[in-house]
């Protein structure tokens, strides 16, 4: 199936097509098909361009650019990275709130406040001497 095509008119420097008039009668291709491929490459290099990721990266984090975009330039398996990890840094978790003070000792514990009998935490106990 054919992909869906978008006409594009754009202004060049004149010695500019003048080159790539000279490069297409070379290569025996079209002015469109070079400047296709032209573009193709420069945007594979920016998708690994690593300045070029981070500034599409802030700009993604700053909600200047849809996930959308970020998908087309990157592709679905580093932009989903991007998404999970801008839904982490969205997210805030709550923080516990406690409706009255923290109980005391004698009542969290009902009264009987444990005491640690076992051996003092510089002597080892059986077990760990016998590693």
């Amino acid at each position: 199936m054919a992909e869906e095509k978008t006409r594009v008119d754009f202004n060049a420097p004149k010695s500019l097509i003048e080159r790539a008039d000279s490069v297409v009668e070379v290569l025996d291709v079209s002015r469109t098909r070079l400047l296709i491929d032209a573009l193709e490459d420069e945007l594979k290099e920016l998708a690994n361009d690593e300045e070029f990721r981070r500034r599409l990266g802030d700009a993604y984090y700053d909600g200047r650019v849809e996930y959308d975009t970020v998908e087309t330039v990157l592709g679905r398996e580093e932009a989903l990275r991007m998404k999970l990890l801008r839904e982490s840094i969205d997210r805030t978790p709550p923080m516990p709130q406690l409706e009255d003070d923290l109980p005391s000792d004698d009542v969290f514990y009902d009264g009987d406040v444990p005491e640690w009998t076992g051996p003092p935490p510089s002597e080892p106990s059986d077990d760990e001497s016998h590693a």
